[in-house]
């Protein structure tokens, strides 16, 4: 395989289908600029919390950052 998949899911917690459906769309736009960096051959499943609801675009792309790091699947953070 010769590039990552990506999921979003977002469950009742989060609030009303339209919450839902917002912090689906904002990982998603979160993930996709860094899609380039991120190692290949790797299924990945971005699972919203309740924080999101009250975090803003750059907390949740300094989350991601730092969950695609510890999991050494970006390839320019040597």
């Amino acid at each position: 395989m010769d590039t990552s998949r990506f999921a979003t899911a977002a469950g009742r917690s989060i609030g009303n289908a339209v919450q839902r459906n917002r912090a689906k769309r904002i990982l998603r736009e979160t993930v996709r600029p860094k899609i380039p960096s991120i190692a290949s051959g790797w299924d990945i499943v971005l699972l919203a919390r309740k924080p999101i609801s009250t975090a803003d675009y750059q907390d949740i792309e300094v989350a991601l950052n730092n969950l695609l790091s510890q999991a050494n699947l970006l390839e320019n953070s040597q």
